[in-house]
Parts: structure tokens; C-alpha cells; sequence
């Protein structure tokens, strides 16, 4: 069975800069430094800019400061990273789904802030959630989630389009985001014990850290006219920057 979501019915008013910008420094990085790499130089890489707990909280038995500023650096260099193809094409989808409506609500300066944070506090979930781990964690996942997590609170019952494919049965339908990221949300608190106990995987300590992150930011990020629990863009607001 193939079901996924491709679009939402939730117009913004301009483009969507910073947002595309995140989705194309992903591509760039992942198509112009890591698809190139052999299987060791990728290890190699994943080692030096992906986010490790344990050399992160390592800094605070050798506080150098050029240990000190590369440490806090992986929690960003691991946010443009992913460890293969589809890694990167299932966060980019998602980014693109939800990241316009949110860039809208926030404007361009709050959103880059709000995302950042939200990677930030997500990578130190996955870090608190297992300090001694020495396994690099990458990917966008955590900034995305609190991405999702946004758009959760500002647009719960706006439509999202989703195709299946399901033995002879072939189209199209609509769900309220509620339906979709609620269902994501579970399946994560599901999956969060059996992710504990393996090395390496998921990092679903930083989805939930993620998420948890955008809905505590978001009503401090969106702009002062925007409404929280909308069924979509309905009517101008004020720009506040």
C-alpha cells in the first residue's frame, strides 16, 4: 500500500524564501558534498559534522574554546546532513508541506529563528536522552518536526491532499492536518521505547524534542494578528515584523 502526502489547500500570500532556502541548502548539501563521498569518507563525515552526544557533552570535561564552538556548530552542520537519499527527499516533502504556511504566520527573520531553535532543542533532546551515545545523529527531522508542530497549533483543520495506491485502488484524498500529524505523534510515542534500547535507528527522542519545541515557541514566534486554530488562511494580518 502507497499513501503519502503531497499537498495542503492552505495558500500563502508571497513566496516562501527562507523556507525554499532551507529545502535547497539540504539538496546542496547532500547532492554536492555527501552523494560524492565513498563509503568510509562518508563515516568520516558523518563523524565530524553530525551531531555526537557523547563528544558534545564531552566539551564539558575539556572546555576548549575551539572544542567548544565545533560542538555547538554539529548541532547545526548535522541539521543540513542525511544519511541517504530517502532520508532527505521524506524531511524535504514534509518541509515543504508545512514550512510556507509557517514562514507566513512568523515572517521570513522570526521563521529562520524558529526552525534553528527548534533543530537546536531537538538535537539536545536526542543528546539528554542518551549522552554517552558516540553514534552521529543527522538530518533535518527535529527542525521539521517543530515545523509540523506549528502548523499544528496555527492550521489543525486545514486540508492536506494524500495519494494512495492500494492493489487496484488508485487516487486521492483529503485529511485535516490534525488527523495526519496526530497520527504521526503517536506513532513516534509509540516507537520512542524501542528506540531507546537500539544503537542507532531513529532518532525519535529528537522528533518528540522537536515538536515539543514548536509548540511551546509558536505562540511567542507567529505574528501578533494570527489566529491559532484556523481551518487555513482566511484574511490579511498585521506585519509585524
Amino acid at each position: 500500500m502507497l499513501f503519502f502526502p503531497y499537498k495542503n489547500d492552505n495558500p500563502t500570500r508571497s513566496f516562501s524564501f527562507v523556507n525554499w532556502l532551507f529545502i535547497g541548502l539540504n539538496l546542496w548539501v547532500f547532492l554536492a558534498w555527501q552523494l560524492p563521498l565513498s563509503p568510509l569518507d562518508s563515516e568520516t563525515y558523518f563523524s565530524a559534522f553530525g551531531f555526537v552526544p557523547d563528544s558534545f557533552f564531552g566539551q564539558l570535561e575539556d572546555p576548549a574554546p575551539h572544542a567548544i564552538a565545533w560542538e555547538w556548530c554539529t548541532v547545526y552542520t548535522s541539521m543540513f546532513s542525511h544519511g541517504d537519499v530517502f532520508h532527505l527527499l521524506g524531511n524535504m516533502l514534509f518541509l515543504y508541506l508545512f514550512g510556507d504556511n509557517l514562514e507566513d504566520a512568523m515572517g521570513k527573520v522570526r521563521y529562520l529563528a524558529f526552525y534553528l531553535c527548534c533543530g537546536l532543542l531537538a538535537a539536545l533532546a536526542q543528546g539528554f536522552a542518551d549522552p554517552e551515545s558516540p553514534i552521529p545523529m543527522v538530518g533535518a527531522s527535529g527542525a521539521i518536526s517543530g515545523v509540523m508542530a506549528g502548523y499544528l497549533l496555527l492550521y489543525p483543520r486545514a486540508n492536506i491532499r494524500f495519494f494512495y495506491w492500494f492493489f487496484f485502488f488508485i487516487g486521492t484524498l483529503c485529511l485535516p492536518a490534525y488527523l495526519l500529524l496526530g497520527f504521526w505523534l503517536v506513532e513516534q510515542a509509540i516507537a520512542l521505547p524501542e528506540s531507546m534500547e537500539q544503537a542507532g535507528g531513529v532518532a525519535i527522542a529528537a522528533h518528540l524534542g522537536g515538536f515539543g519545541a514548536g509548540l511551546l515557541l509558536t505562540p511567542f514566534f507567529k505574528r501578533s494578528g494570527v489566529r491559532m486554530f484556523q481551518s487555513g488562511y482566511s484574511r490579511p494580518f498585521s506585519r509585524n515584523p
